[in-house]
């Protein structure tokens, strides 16, 4: 710290003078100067889809009632007292002091709130919900196989060909498995995979294993979109090796400066890299085929999900069955063209961007048909209001992204709730965004 330019002006004298917003712009300047993490609440706001915003909110509520629906199926009659709800406020994400007696009255086509002959409130599921409920089953038993394919290919990309039941478990909405996926689910498909315990008994936990390779699997979402595959080739026909296709790119468009780093962005574009599925144990960690190859998995693990979107927590879990640096977050917001990273809500979450076009899918599985269905039921009619020009405490302030009536008290919460943008880029007298785009561009030069 003593050999920052800023200490020889911070002297008693000098600060005398100061009036107090001009000494917090010399603080904040000098934290700024010492400082050379990456955090999401850094990046510049041209660098943010509004879009991919509206995404989150809208899965925020639907997750809600998902999880609802979920506490009740496992229930043996379907029904649970209201004061039993309590304990599960965590899942639901319904902190207090928000009523969940308030959040059922906001969904009356899907919950019902009744008393039983000793007064005590009981909820359960209104005839429309049941039907929902057998449609997502038939949804995900019709697209069970399709399934069984990504897990199995990912199992392929690790690198002891296993991965721990319980951390697919995190991934099980994503790629559409059933909530009892453990129980059942994976004995169903023995020439793919299967449960073994291999670290018995110091370590009972239960894991899915590969059990035979399929060389027509082998090949990444890319590969196929880039050369026009659609039918499966043999199962000797293709093993994977280095590879050299650009990632497609899709960059906000408030965001004006990435033309200037346009040859270094190519250059990137343009390295080999090795395919998700070849062995990388030799790469060098840190190196720049390391990290291409990093961003190659991320890139396939996203394309095998329903949104396109993952919570983050769920792929840093993976690091090293996946071979992924330890900054992972870093390489994700370095790669912003191909990755965006929302810090909406408690948890990050991050898109495969070219999936999207404004806040909608492209292509939309059955079962994401099908929670829009849901979320037509909900009582959020689902409109949307304009969202503003994002100011330097918060990015939706005073905006409401979706307008209802009945709109529950929570989700307005965090609808209103400001985001914890960094003072650091509105105070400064530079350009900081200019700034950040060079330490991303970084990641693009050799």
């Amino acid at each position: 710290m003593r050999n920052s330019p800023l200490n020889s002006l911070c002297t008693k004298p000098f600060i005398k003078n100061l009036t107090n917003d001009h000494y917090t712009l010399l603080l904040h300047a000098q934290i700024r100067f010492m400082t050379t993490s990456k955090r999401v609440q850094d990046r510049s706001k041209n660098k943010r889809i509004h879009d991919l915003e509206i995404a989150i909110e809208k899965h925020k509520i639907i997750s809600k009632i998902l999880n609802l629906l979920e506490i009740l199926k496992k229930e043996p009659e379907q029904i649970i007292p209201l004061r039993n709800l309590d304990q599960y406020r965590k899942q639901i994400n319904l902190p207090k002091p928000h009523k969940i007696s308030d959040f059922l009255h906001k969904s009356p086509k899907l919950f019902e709130l009744y008393k039983d002959q000793r007064g005590v409130v009981w909820c359960g599921m209104t005839e429309k919900a049941e039907e929902l409920v057998k449609e997502e089953e038939e949804i995900i038993e019709r697209h069970g196989d399709k399934v069984a394919e990504s897990v199995t290919r990912m199992l392929m990309m690790a690198v002891d060909k296993r991965l721990p039941l319980d951390k697919i478990a995190h991934f099980r909405r994503d790629l559409g498995l059933p909530m009892d996926f453990r129980k059942q689910w994976v004995y169903k498909y023995p020439e793919n995979f299967r449960v073994v315990q291999p670290f018995k008994p110091y370590d009972e936990g239960e894991y899915l294993e590969l059990v035979s390779w399929k060389s027509s699997w082998a090949i990444t979402e890319l590969e196929k979109k880039v050369l026009g595959l659609k039918e499966e080739l043999d199962d000797n026909d293709h093993v994977p090796g280095l590879l050299s296709l650009a990632f497609p790119l899709k960059f906000p468009s408030s965001f004006k400066k990435v033309y200037r780093y346009g040859g270094q962005i190519e250059h990137f574009q343009k390295r080999e890299y090795l395919s998700p599925y070849a062995d990388a144990q030799s790469l060098k960690a840190g190196s720049r085929e390391f990290d291409k190859r990093a961003v190659a998995v991320m890139h396939e693990l996203l394309s095998f999900t329903l949104e396109k979107r993952l919570v983050t927590d769920h792929l840093t879990h993976f690091r090293r069955e996946f071979v992924m640096p330890q900054k992972l977050m870093r390489l994700l917001l370095k790669h912003f063209g191909i990755f965006y990273v929302s810090e909406r809500g408690k948890r990050l979450s991050v898109f495969l961007n070219e999936a999207y076009k404004g806040s909608e899918l492209i292509e939309k599985h059955p079962l994401v048909v099908w929670k829009e269905k849901v979320l037509s039921h909900i009582g959020y009619r689902g409109k949307t209001k304009k969202i503003g020009t994002f100011d330097n405490s918060s990015d939706m302030e005073g905006k409401d992204l979706f307008e209802s009536d009945s709109e529950d008290e929570s989700v307005q919460l965090e609808l209103k709730q400001a985001d914890n943008l960094s003072c650091l880029e509105s105070n400064l007298p530079q350009d900081s965004s200019e700034m950040e785009m060079e330490e991303v561009c970084r990641a693009y030069k050799d």
